[in-house]
């Protein structure tokens, strides 16, 4: 039977407020990965600093743990299993390397693919959802790689929003648009692009950053990837598991309501990760608005549960 392998990679944010934020969206799918069909004991999730409480949490996100964790993945993994590593973080780019930032030494392409190499795992889906990620692109790209970034290049270095609604179409049924109860990397990359092209115009503010899909090893990323495009026909039958509602109420009414204060709780993160593009005091505005908001709509949840 396939076997599915997850390494989640938050590194460093390089703001408190990011951090946590990010932070966040590894928790998250640490904690749907069994119920996504990742088998206990191969989840790996390491973080920039371990706080009290991360009981999913395996380690500490250094090139050392990284590798680790890749090379006991090594031990077990099949060539038909499916090896996932998603990082979350800040990412630099000097005009010659890229780098994904970590507590000590920062780890580039060229750092996984060498790990990926011992692999005998033939499907590697890597995605880079930091900033400056665009050129793990070409240097990562090979046969049997889905290879996922942020940005299309490495000059873009503002904070990213993708890999928040990457992770959300992931754990839920949100993406799922041919409803066959799998969200494929194609549906969740497709999925998140559009959120993101969303939250900056809803704030009215000039993209910073253009993610990229390569599944056809030429080294050249798709910015529109689809099931019959040059990108896109791997990714679109790779998946990590099922979709899944799960959380939320049976009751139609307050399932719509839940939905309404996700989306809520998603544009508070997305605004938080913009605020470096935003006047201050739009950016207050708009903050108090959706707190507000969300505040309202729990108030609407328990009236409509009883409570």
């Amino acid at each position: 039977m396939l076997k599915a392998f997850l390494l989640i990679v938050v590194g460093l944010a390089g703001d408190p407020e990011h951090g946590k934020t990010f932070h966040k969206w590894g928790t998250t799918l640490a904690q749907a990965s069994e119920r996504l069909g990742v088998g206990p004991g191969n989840m790996a999730f390491l973080v920039d600093a371990p706080a009290e409480g991360d009981e999913k949490v395996t380690g500490r996100a250094t090139k050392e743990e990284v590798a680790k964790a890749l090379q006991d993945f090594g031990t077990r993994a099949a060539a038909d299993d499916v090896v996932f590593v998603v990082l979350i973080g800040h990412g630099s780019y000097d005009g010659r390397s890229a780098k994904f930032n970590m507590p000590g030494p920062d780890m580039t392409a060229a750092d996984f693919n060498g790990l990926f190499a011992k692999l005998p795992a033939k499907q590697i889906v890597f995605v880079n959802a930091a900033s400056a990620s665009g050129p793990f692109v070409a240097d990562l790209s090979g046969p049997g790689r889905t290879i996922v970034t942020a940005t299309r290049n490495g000059a873009e270095q503002y904070a990213t929003l993708f890999g928040g609604y990457f992770i959300d179409a992931l754990v839920s049924d949100t993406a799922d648009s041919d409803k066959n109860k799998r969200v494929s990397v194609l549906e969740a990359f497709q999925f998140a692009k559009g959120e993101v092209t969303k939250a900056y115009e809803r704030e009215g503010l000039l993209a910073t950053e253009h993610a990229l899909l390569d599944d056809n090893g030429d080294k050249d990323g798709s910015q529109d990837p689809s099931a019959t495009g040059k990108d896109g026909r791997v990714a679109n039958i790779v998946a990590l598991g099922a979709a899944s509602a799960e959380g939320l109420p049976s009751d139609p009414k307050v399932r719509a309501l839940y939905l309404e204060r996700r989306e809520l709780e998603r544009r508070v993160e997305a605004l938080r990760l913009l605020k470096d593009s935003m006047e201050p005091g739009r950016y207050s505005s708009e903050l108090e608005k959706l707190v507000t908001g969300i505040a309202l709509k729990t108030r609407e949840i328990r009236v409509a549960e009883g409570r």
